[in-house]
C-alpha cells in the first residue's frame, strides 16, 4: 500500500512541480555551475543507489555527512534551498524508482560505519530509506548516530498509513531543522 502512494506521490509530485523544479535547476546553474547533486548512498539491504538532490555548496566540497562539512561551502542560494528544504525536491525520482519512499530512515553513507552498525543492528535496513521520517521532523540528524537509528527502528515499530502521512504532512508544514552543518 505504502509504494502505491511513494509512486503516485511521487509522479504527481514531479509532475506538478516540474516548473518549480526547472527554476530551481536554472538558478542552480548560475549559483554553482552544476546544480544536481548525485552521491552514492545505503539503500534497502545496505544496497548502494546514487542519491540525487539540488547541489547546496560548492562543487568542490569534499564528500562527507553534512553535519562535517565547512559551513562556508554552503552557497548562498544553498542555504535558501536546505532553509526550505527545496533540495530535496529531485529525490522524488529515486522515490519513482523505487530506491527510496518517501517515508523512511535518511540514506547515510557508506562512510558513516557507526551509523550503519547501529541500524545493522536494529532491522532499519529492511525498508527503503525516505526523504522523511521521525528523526527529521524531531530535527535528529546524522551526527548523532546512536539516537538516529534508535530514532529509526522506533519510526518502524509504529509505521503505517496514518504514521506515513502524519510525516509528510509535518515535514510539509515546516517541522524538523534539516541536516545541521558544524559551526566554524
Amino acid at each position: 500500500m505504502i509504494r502505491a502512494f511513494d509512486i503516485v506521490f511521487a509522479a504527481l509530485g514531479l509532475l506538478l512541480l516540474s516548473p518549480l523544479l526547472l527554476l530551481l535547476l536554472v538558478i542552480g546553474w548560475f549559483d554553482t555551475g552544476k546544480p544536481l547533486f548525485r552521491q552514492q548512498r545505503v539503500g534497502r539491504y545496505q544496497k548502494p543507489f546514487i542519491l540525487v538532490k539540488f547541489r547546496t555548496m560548492r562543487p568542490d566540497t569534499q564528500s562527507v555527512a553534512t553535519h562535517l562539512a565547512n559551513p562556508s561551502a554552503v552557497t548562498p542560494f544553498g542555504a535558501f534551498l536546505r532553509r526550505t528544504k527545496l533540495d530535496e525536491l529531485p529525490q522524488l525520482w529515486n522515490v519513482l524508482k523505487g530506491e527510496m519512499s518517501l517515508v523512511g530512515p535518511r540514506p547515510c553513507l557508506f562512510n558513516q560505519t557507526e551509523l550503519i552498525e547501529e541500524r545493522a543492528a536494529r532491522g532499519v535496513f529492511a525498508v527503503r530509506p525516505g526523504i522523511t521520517g521521525l528523526a527529521q521532523i524531531k530535527g535528529i540528524d546524522m551526527s548523532t548516530p546512536k539516537l538516529l537509528a534508535e530514532t529509526d527502528a522506533q519510526m518502524l515499530k509504529d509505521f503505517g498509513v496514518a504514521a506515513y502521512f502524519t510525516y509528510i504532512i509535518k515535514t510539509v508544514t515546516g517541522a524538523g531543522q534539516g541536516d545541521r552543518i558544524r559551526q566554524q
